[in-house]
């Protein structure tokens, strides 16, 4: 057997080289391979497990026992875990801070009530696409977790307001929240972050189609450290909002935020609005991206005119072509400058 310069053998140096590691890795489940791991690393605080779809509740099983200092656990896309891995944590992971189980959809109110009773220090927790919980888990959310700071429940589709108000009253320090695809909520929701949430920066509410402008009317006297809102698809409130016009853009771009801290708009499907909105925003120093596709009465005279006050931004427009006239004769035409073949 061969020696290395310190007395180590050959053989077992090599045991630990990249190629045997990863037969290793082959041969044993891995599951069991985070079991070692759990029981070896008990001062992790950082974990993240996103898309093992085969990791079970044994795993968090397994970290409850021994992970005491676990702080950030990302378990998304794991859609074997149920409840009990909920309860696990809640027993053995007390300092808990942050919990991505997005797309667990077999987690129901059960396993939030155990979690949030027991971590009560949650800032972060990340729940879309978590198709099973209802309003009573947010009650559950709202009375235990008064340090949360970012909430995601896009597309849990079963809650109204009644669960989000009571997350209003009881988390003050939110900051983020994602309700898309939540198309039950109204504006009630608006009016009660308002009045609960002063912190409020990031709020997403796409595809929420009962919004309108008295909610977030209430929202923006309330909540003054807004920096996104997305919007899409909120038919009664910009993008797809068909009755905005230039007198609403011009309230925009000179309100007291306008000047400094707009960054985005995107005002696609607006019909009503022309290049009068693109004057409004010309003072708008910060403005970093417009949309403005399918608004048909923007010009590229009017962008050209916008970016001589503001040279960097990116303009996103669509000018459709020109429909040519029918053809002489009332032969059936075969080509036209917007299409390929007719």
């Amino acid at each position: 057997m061969g020696k290395e310069g310190n007395g180590v053998s050959r053989s077992r140096f090599e045991m630990f080289t990249n190629s045997d590691e990863a037969v290793i890795n082959k041969k044993l489940p891995k599951e069991l391979l985070l079991r070692t791991f759990s029981q070896n690393c008990r001062n992790i605080e950082l974990l993240s497990l996103n898309g093992c779809t085969k990791i079970t509740d044994s795993t968090c099983n397994s970290l409850s026992k021994f992970c005491p200092k676990l702080k950030h656990l990302d378990l998304s896309s794991c859609t074997s875990i149920t409840n009990l891995s909920l309860k696990a944590l809640s027993e053995g992971c007390p300092l808990l801070e942050q919990l991505n189980i997005s797309w667990c959809d077999q987690v129901t109110k059960d396993g939030i009530q155990a979690l949030v009773r027991s971590c009560p220090g949650l800032k972060g927790l990340f729940l879309k696409g978590c198709t099973q919980l209802e309003d009573e888990a947010l009650k559950h959310i709202g009375a235990h977790c008064p340090e949360l700071v970012t909430l995601n429940l896009q597309t849990c589709s079963q809650i109204t307001d009644e669960g989000l108000i009571t997350i209003c009253r009881g988390c003050h320090r939110l900051q983020s929240l994602c309700v898309s695809g939540c198309a039950n909520i109204t504006d009630a929701i608006l009016h009660a972050l308002g009045q609960n949430c002063p912190r409020l920066r990031i709020l997403e509410v796409a595809r929420c189609s009962q919004l309108t402008d008295v909610g977030f009317t209430t929202l923006a006297r309330n909540c003054h450290e807004l920096e996104k809102m997305d919007l899409e698809e909120c038919v009664q409130s910009l993008s797809h909002c068909e009755l905005i016009t230039d007198d609403g853009i011009r309230h925009l771009g000179s309100g007291p935020c306008a000047h400094d801290r707009l960054e985005v708009i995107e005002l696609d499907n607006c019909p009503l609005i022309t290049d009068a909105s693109l004057e409004h925003l010309k003072s708008c120093h910060s403005l970093d991206r417009i949309e403005l596709y399918d608004c048909q009465q923007i010009t590229r005279a009017g962008i050209k005119r916008l970016r001589t006050h503001l040279p960097n931004i990116k303009v996103h427009a669509y000018f459709a072509p020109v429909t040519p006239p029918p053809s002489v004769g009332g032969s059936r035409q075969r080509f036209c400058r917007c299409c390929v073949l007719l």
